[in-house]
């Protein structure tokens, strides 16, 4: 083992430590986060209208305090953002994080406390580390540079009382000042607003250090290593960074992709390890190089409860703590936090591999949605576009689907539509523009992700003849009933399966 990683791994220690036990006691590492978070919160404005002080067990808990989502917190976002202190967690909250909307608003501010910062993002970081040593003890990252692509969206000003700006920039804004000397670019570049300029200025300010580890979302890291190779040259990134050796990775699916960084970083020395991280919390890393479930982290400050999946739209739908779950079973996931989140239902939905430890994969969402870049495009999203495409251009849709085009070695991604008319569009070109535009006004992730074309080019849309997607429905036996044509994917399957019925 090389000196530095054992000099890490001996002042962190105590930290294997704790992830052992919860990993033997994940009840019990629960039930103390509970009646802490409780503790910490009763002060507050939140905490005194649902009786924190007085709630013993979780079951008393949720009988107190339904199910939140985005919608129901806003008032109190609002009232945090304009500098009230005491609502949801204790002291003033500065730091906002925008993430993608849902169906009434184009974009999420999530309050980041300062624990939420300090117990359960930057404690994440650091156990990724740690874990991956455990994993690599021969590992040679410490004297190179992480490289770190983050969001497009630097740091704004909501007014006097707080600001607000992607997780990514949140975490680098608030990291501790030793963080530069291992990290690249540096902060000036890692800010920067304008995608397409950082793309050329992180290239030309890393292709000449010794960039030993990558973290980032596999699509938007695509884009950044055929933009570094072009730049350089050369067509195995190992030939720029002959010491790269692990690529962290997290907020999409990295399925589609893992053949395409196989090409590209062609090479034995290469792992991969993936994380769950999202504005709402840090949830799970994957300690097993030979499997990609996670672990479930259990001492960030965050309580967790899972509901079936298919009880969500339930008035009231069960939900289990961390020592009820089973395997095997699609849950959705229920988060209260140390940034003040209570019993909020972030849309994700999971599936436990394992009980001992807690060990899951990510499913899906709780709705249709298209996530394959990051976008996250919900069927609401879909269904104003399309609308607003109709009435620009006079048609009338009877039904459609959409998924992803995925990247290859020299293309980049898009969205495939195939829609079954029952008018066709005037103008196919005037629809499709109307439809994107329309997108990346209600979804700000979307925007980001399709700015100059860098991530995410223009939309394909395909007409397919009538009687099209009940031929498919039929092939299926699900033809009549409430069956429906399932609107988005985060796969090609779908569009896949409908192609090889035109064909016939």
């Amino acid at each position: 083992m090389s000196v530095i990683p054992s000099i890490v791994n001996f002042l962190n220690r105590q930290r294997i430590e704790q992830i052992d036990r919860f990993k033997k006691n994940p009840a019990e590492v629960q039930d103390e986060t509970f009646h802490r978070l409780l503790s910490r919160a009763s002060v507050t404005e939140w905490g005194k209208k649902h009786g924190f002080e007085s709630i013993k067990s979780v079951r008393e808990f949720q009988l107190r305090v339904p199910v939140q989502t985005y919608e129901e917190l806003i008032p109190l976002v609002e009232r945090l953002r304009n500098g009230e202190k005491d609502l949801l967690w204790p002291g003033e909250i500065k730091w906002f994080a925008k993430s993608s909307g849902t169906t009434s608003t184009k974009s999420k501010f999530i309050p980041m406390s300062h624990e939420a910062l300090r117990d359960c993002h930057y404690r994440a970081a650091k156990d990724v580390l740690v874990i991956y040593m455990l994993n690599n003890p021969g590992t040679r990252i410490f004297p190179g540079k992480g490289l770190t692509l983050g969001g497009s969206h630097k740091i704004n000003r909501f007014s006097n009382n707080s600001l607000f700006g992607d997780l990514s920039a949140i975490l680098i804004e608030n990291a501790p000042a030793w963080v530069e000397l291992i990290r690249t670019p540096g902060k000036k570049i890692a800010l920067i607003d304008d995608f397409e300029v950082k793309l050329d200025l992180i290239t030309r300010s890393t292709v000449r250090q010794n960039v030993t580890s990558l973290s980032g979302v596999p699509s938007w890291f695509l884009t950044l290593i055929k933009h570094i190779l072009a730049y350089a040259g050369k067509t195995n990134l190992l030939d720029v960074w002959p010491n790269l050796e692990v690529f962290f990775h997290g907020g999409i699916s990295f399925t589609p992709y893992r053949e395409l960084y196989q090409k590209l970083i062609s090479g034995d020395q290469m792992h991969y390890m993936e994380t769950y991280n999202a504005s709402e919390g840090f949830f799970g890393i994957q300690d097993d190089p030979s499997c990609t479930d996670m672990l479930l982290m259990l001492d960030y400050g965050i309580f967790y409860e899972f509901i079936p999946s298919d009880r969500v739209s339930e008035d009231s739908p069960p939900a289990f703590s961390a020592g009820e779950v089973e395997t095997g079973v699609n849950y959705a996931m229920v988060i209260s936090t140390n940034g003040g989140l209570w019993r909020y239902m972030i849309g994700d939905t999971i599936v436990f591999t394992s009980l001992n430890p807690l060990k899951f994969h990510i499913s899906g969402r709780t709705k249709h949605f298209i996530n394959a870049f990051g976008e996250e495009v919900i069927v609401d999203n879909a269904d104003k576009a399309l609308l607003a495409a109709c009435r620009a251009t006079g048609a009338i849709i009877s039904e459609y689907t959409a998924g992803p085009v995925y990247m290859g070695t020299s293309s980049r991604g898009s969205h495939e539509w195939l829609i079954e008319f029952e008018k066709e569009p005037v103008n196919l070109d005037q629809f499709i523009s109307v439809l994107d535009d329309t997108l990346k006004s209600i979804n700000s992730d979307y925007e980001a992700k399709r700015f100059k074309d860098i991530n995410l080019v223009m939309p394909v849309v395909r007409s397919v003849e009538a009687g099209t997607f009940n031929k498919w429905l039929k092939s299926k036996n699900k033809l009549g009933g409430q069956n429906k044509v399932p609107r988005l994917s985060n796969t090609r399957e779908f569009i896949e399966e409908i192609y090889k019925i035109i064909e016939v």
